[in-house]
C-alpha cells in the first residue's frame, strides 16, 4: 500500500483524482486538505466532504487549509469549474463536517508521525504545502515524495504562460520548488494529453452510481468527440503514484516567475542540468493508453462496490 495525502481544490479534475484514489486498492489515502483554488475555500471544503461521503472513503480527515494566495490578489477558475466547483455534477450533501484545526498542521502533524512513508499529492495551489514548509521545513525530509499538478516548460492556460496552480500563488510555487526535495511536477505539456474521448465516456456511461459523477464532469469542460475531448488534469498525478512508468520524466531546474508583468506563474524549466543539480523531475510524456486502462480500470473497480 501506498499511503497519500492529497492537497486539492475540487475542483472537476480533482474529483475525478480523488474518485481514481478512491478506486486504486494500492493507495491509502490518509487525508485530504483543501485550499482555495478553483472556487472559494467553503466550496472547495464542502466538495471535498461531499466526494468522501460518496466515494466511500470511510473515516479519512477532510481538512480545510488557506483560503488565499499568501501575497496577490485572489485568482478563481469558476467560469471553468461552474460556480459550485463541481460543474454540472450534484452530489448528495454531506452528513459530516471537516476534521477541526488547519490543513497546514494537519500536514506537518501527519509526516512527523510517518517520516518517510506518505507521498504529498498537491493538486490546486500549493499555499498550504509552502506554509508547511515554512512551519516547519524537514517536512521536506519526511514526505516520501511530492507529487504535484501544475506548471508547464511551454505555455500556460489561464493565460500565455502561466498554469492556473502556480498563478493563483506563485510566491507559495516558489517556495515549494525552492525547498530542498525533488518536486515531481506533470504539468500541461502531459496533462493536457489526458483527454476524455467519446470512447473512454462510453466506459464511463454504464458504471452505475459513479456514472452521476464520472459522466456530467468529463464533459462539462467542453465537447466530446472521437479524437478528443476535455483534459482531466489532477488525475495524471495520482496516476504517476500508482505508476511512474507511464509517464518520461526529466529532471531539470523549475524556477516560478512572481515579479514579471505578463509571466507570473511561469514555471521556467531548465532542462540544461544534471540530475544531481535539479530540484524538479518534468513529466514530458505519456502513455496515454496505459494511462486510461489505469484510470477506467480503477474506475470500473469503485463502481462495482459502490452499485
Amino acid at each position: 500500500m501506498k499511503k497519500v495525502l492529497i492537497d486539492c481544490d475540487p475542483g472537476i479534475d480533482d474529483a475525478l483524482a480523488l474518485a481514481l484514489a478512491a478506486g486504486s486498492p494500492s493507495l491509502d489515502v490518509v487525508g485530504v486538505t483543501t485550499v482555495g483554488g478553483n472556487v472559494d475555500l467553503p466550496l472547495t471544503t464542502a466538495n471535498a466532504l461531499a466526494l468522501r461521503e460518496f466515494l466511500e472513503l470511510g473515516d479519512v480527515p477532510v481538512t480545510p487549509g488557506s483560503a488565499g494566495a499568501l501575497l496577490r490578489e485572489t485568482v478563481r477558475a469558476a467560469r471553468v469549474h461552474g460556480t459550485t466547483g463541481l460543474g454540472g455534477v450534484v452530489l448528495p450533501a454531506p452528513s459530516r463536517g471537516p476534521s477541526d484545526g488547519h490543513a497546514v498542521d494537519f500536514i506537518v502533524d501527519t509526516l512527523k508521525a510517518a517520516p518517510g512513508e506518505i507521498t504529498l499529492v498537491a493538486v490546486g495551489p500549493l499555499t498550504n504545502i509552502a506554509l508547511a514548509v515554512r512551519r516547519e521545513p524537514r517536512v521536506v525530509e519526511w514526505a516520501r515524495d511530492l507529487v504535484i499538478m501544475g506548471g508547464s516548460f511551454t505555455r500556460g492556460n489561464h493565460n500565455p504562460a502561466a498554469e492556473f496552480n502556480m498563478l493563483a500563488d506563485p510566491e507559495a510555487a516558489a517556495i515549494v520548488f525552492d525547498a530542498g526535495w525533488t518536486v515531481k511536477m506533470l504539468g500541461l505539456d502531459v496533462t493536457l494529453t489526458a483527454m476524455v474521448t467519446a470512447e473512454v465516456l462510453d466506459r464511463m456511461r454504464p458504471l452505475g452510481r459513479l456514472a452521476e459523477l464520472l459522466v456530467p464532469a468529463a464533459q462539462f469542460y467542453g465537447v466530446v468527440t472521437a479524437d478528443g475531448g476535455p483534459a482531466i488534469h489532477d488525475a495524471c498525478a495520482v496516476a504517476y503514484v500508482l505508476d511512474p512508468s507511464l509517464f518520461t520524466c526529466v529532471p531539470a531546474v523549475v524556477n516560478v516567475e512572481t515579479a514579471g508583468r505578463y509571466t507570473r506563474g511561469m514555471t521556467v524549466t531548465d532542462f540544461k542540468v544534471t540530475a544531481q543539480d535539479s530540484n524538479a523531475l518534468v513529466a514530458t510524456s505519456m502513455d496515454v493508453k496505459g494511462f486510461w486502462e489505469l484510470v477506467l480500470g480503477a474506475y470500473e473497480g469503485l463502481a462495482g462496490r459502490l452499485g
